[in-house]
């Protein structure tokens, strides 16, 4: 015999369905019943399943989740200053290469390597023996000849009077007077050759043209050197101010352009600013110096030069950076976190807060990217409030709760 009661269960006014069951003694006479026939096991057997599963009860209905808390901000506008970077490749205001003039084998280097030189300074020496022994034959060669010039001016200044007494003909005299200016010629000419063998004597010792920082020696003392090699001795860089070569896509050069057309300003009233390959900013401002005279037609990009200061040669040719400079103003911009814009195939959405703090997707135009922000240009308006952190927490018109948006610090950003 079983005996089941079952009383409810109330409990903060909501009714759990909780049944307390009390199972009286079964009777030895209904196990047998179920054990000896069939029919009364399977019925049994069901009875004890419809028990368990009344025992079990209704269960309270979960509430609703409430909605999920994101972080927002309130747009603003601002005028932002657009700069745009570019590679340069540092190079000497002027760059000499020095060669020998004279053909001869090299006796001296007479500076350091890498070291500062000043204009007129020298820098090597070639062998000047056989230009000195030129220059002694030229003059050698004009002391002879003015001593024939000499003796025809004598020939001269003799048959003249002879002539006017027909004591000689004219023709001797004419022959005299032409021999004495063919001896003037001559002497000139030695003059001329005296002069180019103390040229070349003066080319054997090599000097700096310029001001500037001598670079290192490709020639070794004994190397025959001169015109017929061709060989670079060496390169000195004025590096006082130096300069830096870098392209710029025709678009840049047109908005640049444009804005000097605008604010009736020299290029060179606007700055540039060179970063290293390390990151750090090279102290000084540099300045535009001049543009190519065309757009290369290969590339479609146009070389600009710039001008920085280098007083403690920090800057040396060959050095690579990136340059600098500011090509536009944007006036009333509106500037979202890159994290509040989705970009999927090509579209940006941001997410925006009603007034009832549903979201909203909406799409948006970006512009220039600023640091780790970026320009809208469409789809969005000053006071509008956006989602910047949680945008993965919610969809289109659902409900959420929002909170400031705290910009990160500097030691959050580096951590």
């Amino acid at each position: 015999m079983i005996k089941i009661r079952r009383e409810p269960d109330f409990q903060d006014g909501c009714q759990k369905g909780k049944a307390t069951y009390t199972v009286g003694v079964i009777s030895i006479i209904a196990y047998m019943r179920c054990s000896y026939m069939p029919v009364g096991r399977l019925l049994c057997s069901l009875f004890f399943v419809v028990l368990i599963s009344s025992a079990v009860g209704c269960k309270k209905k979960p509430a609703a989740p409430a909605p999920p808390q994101v972080e927002v901000m309130t747009l603003t506008t601002t005028n932002l200053p657009i700069f745009e970077e570019w590679i340069g490749t540092l190079e000497g205001y002027v760059n000499a290469q020095i060669r020998g003039q004279v053909t001869g084998y090299l006796l001296s280097q007479n500076y350091a390597e890498g070291s500062e030189v000043k204009q007129g300074d020298l820098l090597f020496e070639i062998d000047p023996r056989p230009f000195q022994a030129v220059l002694d034959q030229a003059l050698a060669k004009l002391a002879q000849d003015q001593a024939q010039a000499d003796k025809t001016e004598l020939d001269v200044n003799r048959y003249t009077p002879l002539a006017r007494e027909q004591a000689i003909s004219q023709e001797e005299l004419d022959d005299a007077v032409q021999a004495n200016l063919g001896a003037v010629a001559q002497i000139k000419a030695d003059e001329a050759a005296i002069e180019n063998a103390r040229l070349n004597l003066g080319f054997t010792k090599i000097t700096s043209p310029i001001d500037g920082l001598a670079g290192l020696a490709q020639a070794q003392i004994g190397d025959l050197v001169g015109q017929s090699s061709g060989n670079v001795l060496t390169t000195v860089s004025t590096i006082n101010p130096i300069k830096v070569y870098f392209q710029v896509s025709e678009q840049s050069y047109l908005t640049f352009w444009r804005r000097f057309i605008i604010s009736q300003a020299s290029p060179q009233d606007f700055p540039l600013q060179l970063i290293f390959a390390d990151g750090s900013v090279y102290p000084g401002q540099g300045k535009f110096f001049f543009a190519d005279r065309q757009v290369n037609p290969n590339t479609g990009t146009l070389q600009i030069v710039g001008l920085f200061s280098n007083a403690d040669f920090t800057l040396r040719p060959g050095q690579y950076g990136r340059v600098r400079a500011e090509t536009q103003m944007l006036t009333n911009a509106i500037i979202v976190p890159q994290r509040a814009v989705a970009e999927l195939q090509g579209t940006y959405q941001v997410t925006v807060l009603t007034s009832t703090n549903t979201a909203h997707l909406e799409n948006v135009t970006v512009g220039a990217q600023v640091g780790s922000g970026w320009v809208i240009q469409n789809g969005l308006q000053p006071g509008d409030r956006i989602v910047v952190e949680g945008t993965q927490k919610v969809k289109e018109g659902s409900a959420v709760t929002p909170v400031p948006y705290e910009e990160p610090t500097n030691n959050a950003a580096e951590q």
